[in-house]
């Protein structure tokens, strides 16, 4: 009876450790798996935001540029454009930790739109396959 036992309690036991193999190395591939499709997610995001703010400062340089040459009305636009591009200059680039990240995005996004109100253009910023891109 005892020798039954014995097998009987291998049996179980050997259930149990494959179990525990089998957890153990499934949350070892997840966990490889995750940080893999966490680095891609997050530098496929990180691309996307770092185009739109260079975006928005290239086009910021260039009616700064712009201003500069005309004397008409270009007191309260160049007020903006200095806050525009100060907004830019103060993104957080190199930390994606930060927790206003996507709060000074919107406050980029709202000013930049601002700007163009007061240019009277309608820009409209795309990211696609082909890259990304500001269209009038």
């Amino acid at each position: 009876m005892a020798g039954s036992q014995d097998i009987f309690d291998a049996i179980v036991m050997a259930d149990e450790r494959f179990h525990g193999e089998g957890y153990r190395e499934g949350y070892e591939e997840g966990s490889s798996l995750g940080v893999m499709e966490g680095r891609q997610h997050g530098t496929l995001h990180g691309a996307k935001i770092g185009s739109e703010i260079g975006c928005y400062q290239g086009f910021a340089f260039a009616w700064k540029c712009l201003l500069h040459s005309c004397t008409t009305e270009k007191d309260r636009k160049m007020k903006v454009l200095e806050s525009l591009i100060g907004m830019i200059q103060k993104f957080p680039y190199d930390d994606p930790t930060y927790d206003k990240l996507h709060e000074d995005l919107d406050k980029i996004r709202g000013k930049f739109k601002q700007f163009c109100s007061l240019l009277n253009v309608q820009p409209d910023f795309k990211i696609s396959a082909e890259g990304s891109g500001l269209s009038f």
